[in-house]
């Protein structure tokens, strides 16, 4: 049984980066090394562990929690039943994200993590319209750890018998276990993660390495692959983040107009790169810009691959121009396919 509100408060109780000052956040790790074979192996063939604790976290209590949140939103909060999560986006009026986040519903609480850029907005918005309402936040940030057990070996490593469903959860001997799509995440308070980390006795994992697992799986991150001028169905979000049945919340028109009338002009695109890019270079076709790289990695399993939103001029199979030195791309469906 899914552990009360109170019970769940109590029990939930040095990285390199670059600096993107359209974000106003220190982001975009590095990836433009060979991914370590031994890292990738750990993560796709057994379990390894990646402390992503320094995402943003708040816990929502109160009668009208549920309700609240489901009309600010892309997804149906409303619709989840207590031990089920889901992923969903925070947008402004013209439909365009300013954050995305994890909900988890329990029987009288819902969790939101986000990245740590999200958080502001997030909190903003929980701040500045549940006034009147029955809705409490707090901003559990500095007090919970989130540690990711990435690999197929992830449910065995706790002996822990989740969903197969991303977004399920379960109390469990070391914190709150939550199925991810490539794996369990553990969420406990920041003063047991050491100890937690160390009754698991998993081997540490580099972010470069999981990054590169996420790019392989087609999925973009905020602030990475997309940002405050990106449409969810833009970034290939809306079978993930968005229901189009349940009631209005802000950006909801332009997000269903794209999706029932209209083509968007940028699609997320995988590319298989003839040498490593970096983030942030222009992609080209003759003299016109059609998107620039986002993720970008080299897998050992793949070679040069990144994630990219690309103008739709450019077609899937395309080759495009990737910076100035003579790097090219061809555009591919997600996921990427192992040969």
């Amino acid at each position: 049984m899914v552990h009360p509100a109170e019970t769940v408060l109590s029990s939930l109780k040095s990285r390199s980066w670059r600096s993107d000052p359209s974000l106003n956040r220190r982001t975009v790790p590095r990836l433009g090394a060979v991914i370590a074979v031994d890292e990738y192996e750990l993560l796709t063939r057994s379990v390894g562990l990646l402390d992503r604790s320094e995402r943003g976290k708040l816990l929502l209590t109160g009668g009208e929690a549920a309700e609240f949140l489901q009309g600010q939103v892309t997804n149906d909060v409303e619709g989840l039943e207590p031990g089920r999560g889901l992923y969903a986006a925070l947008l402004n009026h013209k439909g365009k994200l300013r954050a995305d986040m994890r909900i988890l519903r329990g029987e009288d609480w819902l969790w939101l993590d986000t990245e740590p850029a999200g958080l502001a907005p997030v909190r903003h918005t929980c701040e500045v319209y549940s006034l009147g309402r029955d809705v409490r936040h707090e901003d559990v940030t500095e007090s919970r750890a989130i540690l990711s057990l990435i690999g197929p070996e992830a449910r065995a490593a706790l002996g822990a018998d989740l969903p197969q469903d991303e977004g399920s959860f379960a109390e469990g001997e070391h914190g709150l276990y939550v199925a991810t799509d490539l794996g369990v995440d553990v969420i406990c308070p920041v003063a047991d993660a050491e100890a937690v980390a160390a009754a698991l006795g998993l081997e540490r994992v580099s972010e470069d390495a999981a990054e590169c697992l996420r790019v392989e799986s087609g999925r973009p991150r905020m602030g990475f692959d997309m940002g405050g001028d990106t449409i969810p169905q833009e970034a290939g979000l809306n079978e993930r983040a968005v229901n189009f049945e349940k009631g209005c919340y802000v950006g909801q028109e332009t997000v269903a107009r794209l999706h029932w009338r209209g083509k968007p002009n940028r699609h997320l695109r995988g590319l298989r790169l003839s040498a490593p890019a970096e983030h942030g270079e222009p992609l080209t076709v003759g003299e016109r810009e059609v998107g620039k790289v986002g993720t970008a990695c080299v897998s050992p399993a793949l070679g040069p691959v990144a994630l990219a939103i690309v103008r739709r001029e450019a077609a899937l199979g395309d080759t495009v121009a990737v910076g100035s030195q003579g790097v090219t791309a061809e555009l591919t469906e997600l996921p990427f396919t192992h040969a």
